[in-house]
């Protein structure tokens, strides 16, 4: 169901999912906990934001000083210029300055900018950010927002999900460091697969991980239609919506990523798997039509296995670039010729195939992998 919402608000261009403190202040620490300095000195940017009342904004800003950083820099995008448009109302932190115009609230985006003590208090933080409103909407294509991604080093953001591919192109274009949240869907698109297969992207340190019971959750507004188990609503009134497959992909590093798997050997899976499909076998299935054997769970992968293997998307997750080699990907690789004249159609797209009880199926998309090491 929750795969179900996210589809709709991309159809529907409803992008309005707010990351919670907590995650972006979990996700953070993972990264300081490899590097210390990883922002110090650095110009981090949070475009597709809504610095009024980001969790975003509040998260940096109050730690401006402990992460050293030399610039805060935040920006919103008009309501006027959103896809899914409601009644707007200004916020009484924008109507109270003596620069309100509230024709520039619904058209021009804000930009919040956080670099010395303003206030006097001998701290930076949240009380020092200086906000004006920008020339344009805010639309992070425009050449006013590049401006800001030019002159940031890093850029960290939740960005509109109908619009990831085209986000991901406008950070790699500009070679910046980033921090952003996705769904685990989008690393089988063409135009992120090859990013992450070359090492030059990787998820970040929670990725597609239930905590307390629940996927990632956002909170969205109150106007969002509540339905299904995966939407809630807080003692407050807030709503919330749990989001499955979704977590953070970046181009930082961090520990995890470089702590191998720790597998069975392929005797020991067919003994001892958890899971049924494995657990019983004499052999793993082999595609039809590309040379290769099928692992239908990351923790299923033989530990003395040294030919090419497919594996579930979600292995990103867990992939050390020490341990395996990614060849490719299965609708890039995959001889639907064979599957053609096997069936004399194709049903979809090209995907790998087994045998099973006489029959071909059709396998949900996999990634080719070989043991790069021992480790």
């Amino acid at each position: 169901m929750a795969n179900t919402n996210l589809a709709n608000a991309k159809t529907a261009k409803n992008d309005e999912f707010y990351t919670q403190y907590q995650d972006i202040q979990k996700e953070i620490n993972a990264y300081l906990d490899y590097d210390p300095n990883v922002f110090r000195g650095k110009t981090v940017l949070l475009p597709c934001d809504d610095p009024e009342w980001s969790n975003f904004t509040k998260f940096f800003a109050q730690n401006f000083e402990l992460l050293g950083l030399k610039k805060l820099i935040s920006t919103s995008y008009a309501p006027e210029s959103k896809k899914y448009k409601m009644p707007y109302q200004p916020t009484l932190f924008e109507t109270q300055q003596p620069y309100f115009n509230p024709d520039k609230s619904k058209t021009n985006g804000k930009i919040f900018v956080l670099t010395e003590d303003v206030s006097g208090d001998g701290r930076i933080n949240l009380e020092d950010l200086q906000w004006q409103y920008l020339e344009g909407d805010g639309d992070f294509r425009s050449k006013e927002i590049r401006k800001l991604r030019d002159e940031a080093d890093i850029i960290v953001t939740n960005p509109p999900f109908s619009l990831f591919r085209e986000f991901l192109a406008w950070i790699m274009e500009a070679e910046k460091k980033f921090l952003i949240i996705g769904n685990i869907n989008a690393i089988a698109y063409k135009e992120v697969f090859p990013l992450i297969m070359n090492n030059k992207i990787w998820t970040g340190c929670r990725f597609n991980k239930r905590v307390n019971g629940k996927n990632m959750t956002f909170l969205v507004p109150n106007y969002y239609e509540m339905s299904g188990t995966e939407l809630y609503m807080d003692e407050n009134g807030n709503k919330f919506i749990s989001v499955a497959g979704t977590g953070w992909f970046t181009n930082l590093e961090h520990g995890r990523r470089h702590e191998p798997l720790r597998l069975m050997t392929m005797t020991e899976n067919f003994k001892h798997s958890k899971h049924k499909e494995v657990r019983g076998r004499k052999d793993y299935e082999h595609y039809i039509n590309y040379d290769a054997i099928e692992i239908p769970f990351t923790d299923a992968i033989p530990s003395d296995y040294e030919g090419t293997m497919g594996v579930p998307i979600s292995f990103i997750d867990k992939y050390c670039p020490e341990q395996f080699e990614i060849i490719g990907i299965g609708l890039e690789l995959a001889n639907m010729d064979i599957i053609k004249k096997k069936l004399g159609k194709l049903n979809g797209g090209p995907r790998l195939y087994v045998e099973r009880d006489g029959e071909l199926v059709r396998l949900y998309e996999r990634i080719l992998i070989r043991k790069k090491q021992s480790i």
